[in-house]
C-alpha cells in the first residue's frame, strides 16, 4: 500500500494551507462575531484549528511514506545498475533498463527520466531533475555521486557497490533511530493521559466539592470557570506535545502534527465525557 501512495507536490501543500487557514479564520471570525468570547467560542476556535491543520497533516503522511518508499527501493536500484553494466551496459542504458522493473513509486520517476533522454535532454540534466524531483535526502546526495561516477568512466559498477551499501546502512541507521525514540514518544503520550486523569480527578473530588463549603465557596472559581481554563490548558499541552513528539519521532515539526490532532482530539472527548 506504501508504494501506491502519489507524490504530494510544494505547490498543493501550499495550496492546502491557504484554504483550511481560510476556513480556521473565517469560522473563528464568525464564532466571535454570534458568542463573542464565551464557552461556545473557545469550541469554535478549537474545531478551526483542527481544520486549519488536518488537511496538510494528511498530505504530510502521504508525502513522508512516498519519500520513504522511494528510499527504501535506491539500494535495489543501484543492485540492478551494477548488474546490468557488468553485462556491458553504458550507465544511461542500465539506468532504462531499470526503469522497466519495479521500484514502487522510483519506477515512474525513473521513465520520465529515460523520457527526457529520448527527447534529446542531457544525461547529467535528466538525472539532475530526477533528484529535484524526488527531493529526498538520500536522493540529492546520491544524485552528485552517479553524476561523477559517469564523469569518471572506466567501471563504474565499482563506485555503485558502495553507494548502495551506503544507501542501505543509512536506511537501517533511520530505522534504528526510529525504534529507539518509539518509548520516549509512548512516554509523551502517557505523560498527556495521566495528565488528563489528574486534572479530571481534581476536578471531580475537589474542586466541585469545594464550592459546596460556605467557607471557601466563594474564595475558589466557579467550576464552570476552571472547567474552560482545564480545557485550555489540555489543548495547549496536546499541541505542543504533539510536535516535540514529531520531532523526536521524525526529526521534522510538520511530522508532530498528526500526534497533535490525536492528542487534541483526545483530550476534548475526555473533558467532555468526563467533566
Amino acid at each position: 500500500m506504501v508504494t501506491k501512495m502519489p507524490k504530494i507536490e510544494k505547490r498543493k501543500k501550499k495550496i492546502a494551507w491557504i484554504f483550511s487557514f481560510s476556513v480556521a479564520v473565517t469560522l473563528i471570525i464568525l464564532g466571535y462575531l454570534k458568542w463573542g468570547f464565551t464557552e461556545v467560542f473557545d469550541e469554535f476556535v478549537f474545531f478551526a484549528v483542527i481544520i486549519a491543520f488536518f488537511p496538510p497533516t494528511i498530505l504530510n503522511i502521504i508525502d513522508y511514506r512516498w519519500r520513504r518508499a522511494v528510499d527504501s527501493h535506491l539500494p535495489d536500484l543501484f543492485r540492478s545498475i551494477v548488474q546490468a553494466q557488468e553485462t556491458g551496459m553504458t550507465l544511461p542504458q542500465a539506468l532504462e533498463e531499470a526503469s522497466k522493473r519495479k521500484y514502487g513509486p522510483l519506477t515512474a520517476e525513473l521513465k520520465k527520466m529515460t523520457a527526457q533522454i529520448s527527447w534529446g535532454m542531457n544525461f547529467e540534466e535528466a538525472l539532475l531533475a530526477l533528484g529535484k524531483r524526488v527531493n529526498t535526502v538520500l536522493m540529492q546526495r546520491t544524485v552528485p555521486l552517479i553524476i561523477e561516477a559517469g564523469r569518471s568512466g572506466g567501471r563504474v559498477e565499482r563506485v555503485f557497490e558502495p553507494i548502495g551499501k551506503f544507501v542501505q546502512t543509512t536506511l537501517l541507521l533511520d530505522k534504528e533511530r526510529r525504534n529507539q525514540t518509539r518509548p520516549y514518544i509512548a512516554i509523551i503520550y502517557v505523560a498527556f493521559f495521566v495528565y488528563l486523569f489528574t486534572i479530571i480527578l481534581l476536578f471531580k473530588s475537589f474542586f466541585v466539592t469545594m464550592e459546596d463549603l460556605p467557607l471557601l465557596g466563594n474564595a475558589v472559581m466557579a467550576p464552570a470557570e476552571i472547567e474552560r481554563m482545564f480545557f485550555h490548558m489540555t489543548i495547549i499541552q496536546a499541541f505542543f506535545g504533539g510536535l516535540v513528539a514529531g520531532k523526536m519521532g521524525e526529526g521534522t515539526i510538520n511530522a508532530g502534527l498528526k500526534h497533535s490532532l490525536v492528542m487534541m482530539l483526545c483530550g476534548y472527548l475526555a473533558l467532555k465525557i468526563f467533566l
